[in-house]
C-alpha cells in the first residue's frame, strides 16, 4: 500500500510503499476512502506533541470500508462504512473505562500517534473504536466528523447551556459547532486573528450574530466560551468575556503556556475546564445528531502524496474548513 510517514519531528512526511497491515484479534482492516488533516496531526509532525510512535502514518479522521476482520471480531461487519477517530485503544479495566470515561485511560493508545493511521490506502483499527456514518455524507464530507465534530461536541457540552456562547479560532472544530449551536438556539459569537476578515464573514455565513478580533470584548458577555486555537493567551481573554458564573472550556489537545492574569478575572464563580480526548458515547450520539442538523463540512480535497502541502495550509491558516485527503 501507499502511505505517508513521519519519520522524524519536524521534517516532512515520506511517500512509501508498504506491506498491507492484518487486523489482530479485536481489530479490522480497512480500506481507506477519506482522510482529514487535523491541526493535532500538525502538532505530531511539528513535534510539539512528543509521544508519537515513529516511524507513524498520521491521519485520525479517517472513513473507510472494513474489508476483513481479525479473531474475536463480528462487528462491524464486513463491506460496512466506518469512521475511525482518534482514540483508538483502551484497556477496558482501569477506574476511567469501567465508569464510561475511557477518555482518561492511562493506557489509551491514539490514532495516528502511536497507532498507524488514515494518510494511507489501508489501516487496522479496534472493533471498539469504528463508528458507522450516515448515508447523508459523502466520504470526504464526514471525515471532519470524526475529531473536529467529536471534539466539538463534547467541548460544547462542558458549557451546559449556555446561550451566549463565544468561539475561538474558527477553524474545522468551530465551523461544525457554530452549526449546531445555531440549531439548538444558541447565540454564537465568533473570536479570530486579528484581520482576519476572511474567517469572520465565514463566521457570519454560519449564522455568528458577531465577528471579530480574538483581543476584543463582545457586545454582550457570554455565558461561555469555547477555546480551539492552540494559544494560551486566549484562556485569560476568554475569562475577560464571560460572565459572573461563566465557564471556559479549553477543547484542543495542545495549547502553548497560558500567561499569568490577575485573579479577579477567575473571581465570581468562573470556571476553566479543558476536554480529553472522546468515549464512545460520544462518538455514537455525535454521529447520529450531525445528520439531523444537518451539519455540513467545508472541505477541500488532496491526493493523498500531497499531504504535506495540506499540513502546510493548515500550518499558515490558508484553509476554511478542513483538508482531506484521498488516497
Amino acid at each position: 500500500m501507499r502511505a505517508m510517514v513521519l519519520r522524524a519531528p519536524g521534517q516532512p512526511l515520506v511517500a512509501e510503499i508498504r506491506p498491507r497491515p492484518a487486523p489482530g484479534p479485536g481489530q479490522v482492516l480497512i480500506r481507506v476512502a477519506a482522510c482529514a488533516v487535523c491541526r493535532t496531526d500538525l502538532h505530531i509532525v511539528d513535534g510539539e506533541l512528543t509521544e508519537a510512535k515513529l516511524p507513524i502514518i498520521p491521519g485520525h479522521e479517517i472513513v473507510g470500508h472494513v474489508i476483513e476482520h481479525g479473531g474475536d471480531v463480528m462487528s462491524p461487519p464486513v463491506g460496512s462504512r466506518v469512521g475511525v477517530p482518534w482514540l483508538g485503544w483502551t484497556c477496558g479495566q482501569c477506574r476511567y473505562c469501567r465508569d464510561g470515561q475511557e477518555n482518561l485511560c492511562p493506557k489509551a493508545r491514539f490514532t495516528g500517534y502511536q497507532i498507524d493511521g488514515g494518510y494511507a490506502e489501508y489501516t487496522v483499527a479496534d472493533a471498539r473504536y469504528c463508528f458507522p456514518v450516515a448515508d447523508h455524507y459523502s466520504d470526504a464530507a464526514a471525515t471532519p466528523l470524526l475529531c473536529a465534530g467529536l471534539i466539538g461536541h463534547r467541548t460544547m457540552s462542558m458549557a451546559g447551556d449556555a446561550r451566549r456562547l463565544g468561539i475561538y479560532g474558527f477553524g474545522a472544530a468551530a465551523h461544525i459547532v457554530a452549526q449546531v449551536a445555531r440549531s439548538q438556539g444558541r447565540e454564537v459569537y465568533a473570536f479570530t486573528r486579528a484581520g482576519d476578515d476572511e474567517a469572520q464573514q465565514f463566521a457570519r455565513r454560519l449564522g455568528a450574530v458577531w465577528a471579530g478580533a480574538s483581543d476584543e470584548l463582545p457586545p454582550e458577555p457570554l455565558d461561555a466560551a469555547l477555546i480551539f486555537a492552540p494559544v494560551g493567551a486566549l484562556v485569560p481573554a476568554a475569562l475577560r468575556a464571560v460572565r459572573p458564573g461563566g465557564t471556559v472550556v479549553c477543547g484542543g489537545i495542545h495549547m502553548s503556556d497560558i500567561p499569568s492574569f490577575s485573579y479577579d478575572i477567575l473571581w465570581r464563580e468562573r470556571t476553566v475546564k479543558s476536554v480529553a480526548n472522546l468515549t464512545r458515547r460520544d462518538g455514537i450520539e455525535f454521529l447520529q445528531l450531525a445528520p439531523t442538523v444537518p451539519v455540513h463540512c467545508e472541505t477541500e480535497t488532496f491526493p493523498l502524496d500531497q499531504a504535506n502541502e495540506a499540513l502546510n495550509r493548515l500550518r499558515t491558516g490558508a484553509l476554511q474548513g478542513a483538508a482531506v485527503l484521498i488516497p
